[in-house]
């Protein structure tokens, strides 16, 4: 089955009690048992959901994964990915990456006697290098937010199953539609399914697909034992938002493409992040484990005029001024005292996010209206 048909089709069976197209929504806590032990397959909603199976189901397979695991965030999806973990164990993380994985890894599991290595991975030698006998995890984000970097996924796979250490992929922002982590070598993909995957800035959630059934019956036991869980209301809407996520997703390519190309040639413009670019870091990189390069952008203006870059998302008409990405309006965001706020400033400005930068989400509108907006707001 190609992935066009799986966003609607993989995964999913039609409602056994009377045939619905759609899975229902199973708004309940607790199912009835015949006998103490004695159900169906569902015995507690912390544990198993119907809806939330079926869009666990339709993850696994739009990953080319076997098993999938629906959390209440992104943040609890990654959670419980580090609660594999025990004091005295190492992660390798990039050093550009979401601020909330950031404060996560820093601010909470720091605490409990797990050491961090935040590093720049667009060479995989570099990264070999800092693994040790306690490095259990590496932790990929690409591209990465909001810098657009590209890391080698094959390269870290490489590394990862020469040192028996975990490899995990954050694909937030290329989603399966562009880039499948696991057909990669790595052993956990991870999505703020908040993004794209819900695609309508509707529902807040997370996921994790894997591939292997012992690390899946961990990550399970996990989400049961912590209960970080989504609702049966919030997997219809993520369910719903596969099924046209290969249809938005060409939309937001294609819009995406037509931007960072008038930004790029914008008088005004001094750099573009697009890893669509040829001369892009490790576009090459891109180019081969990516089916397109996304809607994704970030730019700073000449001068690197902090004041200029606020003026100019405050008065943006059709791109809205917040916090998130991946739904179908377009949105454009300040990374420095939004998404990544959280990071101490000298470790952001480290990895290129300066006060100046401007982060876009390309929705799927009609790209002349996008780009009519930005040039009004920039001159």
């Amino acid at each position: 089955m190609k992935f066009n048909t799986k966003t609607i089709h993989g995964g999913q069976e039609h409602d056994l009690a009377y045939g619905a197209v759609m899975p229902p929504i199973y708004q309940t806590s607790t199912y009835a048992q015949t006998t103490p032990g004695g159900h169906r397959g569902f015995e507690y909603s912390r544990t198993h959901n119907p809806t939330r199976k079926a869009l666990e189901n339709s993850l696994a397979s739009i990953e080319n994964g076997k098993f999938g695991l629906a959390f209440g965030s992104g943040l609890a999806a990654i959670d419980a990915v580090i609660k594999l973990l025990k004091p005295g164990d190492e992660v390798i993380s990039t050093n550009d990456l979401y601020g909330g994985t950031y404060r996560l890894f820093t601010k909470i599991f720091e605490d409990f006697g797990i050491k961090f290595h935040f590093i720049g991975m667009k060479n995989a030698d570099e990264v070999a290098g800092y693994v040790n006998k306690n490095t259990k995890l590496i932790w990929v984000e690409t591209p990465t937010n909001p810098m657009m970097n590209i890391i080698d996924i094959k390269a870290m796979a490489e590394v990862s199953k020469k040192h028996n250490v975990l490899l995990a992929v954050d694909n937030t922002f290329a989603t399966p539609y562009l880039q499948r982590p696991l057909d990669l070598g790595a052993d956990i993909v991870m999505h703020s399914a908040t993004k794209y995957i819900g695609g309508h800035s509707d529902l807040i959630m997370g996921a994790l697909i894997v591939k292997d059934k012992e690390l899946a019956d961990k990550l399970y036991f996990i989400q049961n034992a912590s209960g970080a869980i989504c609702g049966p209301q919030d997997s219809f809407l993520a369910l719903r938002g596969i099924k046209t996520l290969h249809i938005r997703m060409q939309r937001h390519c294609e819009n995406g493409e037509a931007i960072a190309k008038y930004l790029k040639n914008h008088p005004k413009i001094e750099k573009v992040y697009w890893p669509g670019f040829e001369d892009h870091p490790n576009h090459d990189i891109a180019k081969s484990q990516m089916d397109g390069f996304g809607g994704m952008i970030s730019f700073v203006t000449k001068g690197s005029d902090y004041d200029k870059a606020i003026k100019i998302v405050e008065n943006l008409k059709v791109f809205t001024l917040a916090e998130s990405l991946g739904g179908v309006e377009s949105l454009a965001g300040h990374p420095a005292s939004m998404t990544h706020a959280s990071i101490p400033k000298e470790e952001r400005v480290k990895t290129g996010v300066e006060d100046s930068l401007i982060r876009l989400s390309v929705g799927i509108e009609d790209v002349d209206d996008l780009i009519a907006d930005l040039e009004q707001a920039i001159d």
